[in-house]
């Protein structure tokens, strides 16, 4: 073990400060859960077939699972008028889309509308054009208003694909689109960008959900592709907003087993929940999974937040988040096969955060399985879950992943499929790579070089505060230095890190001083590149 210090003026710790509260900052809503026309119907919708979706959401008892919005997606424009109005198309909603809308809430139930922040939308991509010239774009303002002040919708999902044909900048072009929205009279539209992937941190002040990944279809690897992004995007939801990993494919031909991953790993990483299938005619298990109670409760928890990687062997991964209060006695677990083997995985106890006897309750099974203490083991098929409810006395958390902690400068979009779409950027950015030699399977590079570019842990908990050794495991081919803060205080800077190689593993140590309650520990250097990063231990020394 290495340890390169340079001890900044003041010393290794700093003074406690009055302990910070939980990291719920204000009352919020929770991720929406719904339905949506576009996975099924593609633009072959009309006014019959949407407000008939809307039907079986009640006659399902869906609607009282909590699915109440209706969401209408690309198919119901005619182009534009002279007057520049969006002109719709008569035939398939003969009394227009306020009449659906009204139809929707006279149900009880929510209606969400669609565009693009360009100038035409995705539908335009398809090999008879449709959607040319309705996008958003030069009609920010006028679109919204007719939407949702005279439409009555309350949801609102923006497409990208005519803002990539116009290239234009996301975060400017998004930005106008949420000020046109707030410039409506109507001030409770819940707001998803479809970036199709996650576009940075800028997104968060703006929306209310973001697309992380392209669109979900019934493939397992595109699936399984989608769950593993979002396992190193836990740091963007919370307080309101959320990653959406996309329209649940429930019902439409994924294997049940496939199905209980799905759901379970949409739930306990908290994304909207918004079914894609054609409601009339699904499968009774399907039906089973999406009114899982337990599941839902997982993600509609007051905290609304998601979880990150706990525990992980080979291609199983062990999730788990608090439940109800943070550092509470409950906790949400799934634990997920990947692979396409069987695999037998033994959860330990400590790495879910609980010391002791705990309580375990089945959430598929919804029963209570006996008391348990150190671990317990499991058997899951492939391409299987299992997800539980643990209660019992909890223990700090002392393994901090990287890919965890929030960058400010993370964004996918030049990590795209597509190259023709690329743009180009002049400063870095941190990048999640995936690596066996890296505790969880992934780590974070490319951090450093301005002052955006830091990682932070901002949800660093300590019962009774006190001294701390805190390791970092880090790589770095040439010598780096980073700079260390606790709770905006500078602690240390580290200088000459080096391993020899990129994903040559080694620990520096630092010790520091926690507050009582929530902390946060940064790692930063504005002027130069930074290690690469796997994770960070924190041992209690007094």
């Amino acid at each position: 073990m290495k340890n390169h210090l340079l001890i900044l003026a003041a010393a290794l710790v700093v003074c406690a400060c009055s302990p910070k509260q939980e990291p719920l900052t204000r009352d919020f809503d929770p991720p929406i859960m719904g339905w949506s026309s576009w996975n099924h119907f593609h633009t072959e919708i009309s006014e019959d077939i949407i407000v008939g979706q809307a039907d079986a959401l009640l006659s399902l008892g869906l609607a009282d699972a909590g699915y109440v919005y209706v969401n209408i997606d690309d198919g119901f424009t005619d182009g534009r008028g002279e007057d520049g109005r969006i002109r719709i198309d008569t035939t398939k909603f003969p009394n227009g889309m306020k009449a659906v809308a009204d139809s929707i809430h006279a149900r009880g139930l929510k209606a969400g509308m669609y565009s693009d922040a360009g100038d035409n939308t995705c539908a335009s991509r398809d090999v008879k054009p449709y959607g040319l010239n309705v996008g958003l774009y030069g009609h920010e303002l006028d679109d919204c208003k007719m939407m949702f002040d005279e439409w009555g919708y309350d949801f609102f999902k923006v497409d990208n694909c005519g803002g990539r044909h116009l290239d234009l900048n996301e975060k400017e072009q998004f930005t106008k689109i949420a000020e046109a929205l707030a410039a409506c009279d109507n001030k409770k539209i819940n707001f998803n960008v479809c970036r199709w992937v996650f576009p940075g941190t800028w997104v968060i002040d703006i929306a209310d959900s973001w697309r992380t990944t392209h669109d979900i279809w019934v493939n397992w690897d595109q699936l399984k592709t989608i769950i593993l992004e979002n396992m190193y995007l836990v740091a963007y939801t919370g307080n309101g907003h959320y990653n959406d990993m996309d329209m649940l494919e429930i019902g439409m031909g994924f294997k049940p087993e496939e199905e209980r991953t799905h759901m379970a790993c949409w739930c306990i990483q908290s994304s909207p929940m918004v079914v894609g299938c054609d409601l009339n005619n699904m499968p009774d298990y399907s039906i089973e999974f999406l009114k899982n109670p337990d599941l839902i409760a997982m993600d509609q928890d007051r905290l609304g937040i998601a979880a990150p990687v706990v525990q992980k062997e080979g291609e199983t991964y062990v999730m788990a988040k608090d439940m109800e209060h943070f550092y509470g006695p409950k906790r949400a677990v799934v634990v997920a096969n990947l692979g396409d083997e069987q695999t037998t995985i033994t959860v330990d106890l400590e790495a879910l955060g609980f010391k002791g006897k705990v309580g375990i309750y089945d959430c598929f099974k919804h029963e209570e399985r006996p008391e348990l203490s150190d671990s317990f083991t499991l058997t899951i098929g492939p391409h299987d879950s299992e997800a539980f409810f643990v209660t019992g006395k909890r223990i700090e958390q002392s393994v901090y992943q990287a890919e965890a902690a929030f960058m400010k400068a993370y964004t996918e979009i030049n990590e795209q499929d597509y190259p023709v779409y690329r743009r180009p950027y002049d400063i870095p950015s941190p990048r999640v790579r995936e690596s066996a030699s890296a505790q969880m399977g992934y780590y974070v590079t490319e951090l450093g070089g301005w002052d955006d570019n830091w990682l932070e842990w901002r949800n660093v908990y300590s019962k009774k505060g006190g001294e701390y050794s805190m390791t970092l495991r880090y790589a770095c081919a040439n010598p780096c230095n980073v700079a260390v803060s606790v709770n905006g205080n500078d602690i240390a800077a580290l200088e000459g890190l080096t391993t020899g190689g990129d994903l040559e593993w080694q620990e520096t140590n630092v010790k520091i001083k926690l507050q009582k309650g929530w902390n946060s520990i940064k790692l930063s250097n504005p002027d130069s590149s930074m290690p690469s990063f796997d994770s960070m231990t924190l041992r209690k020394i007094k």
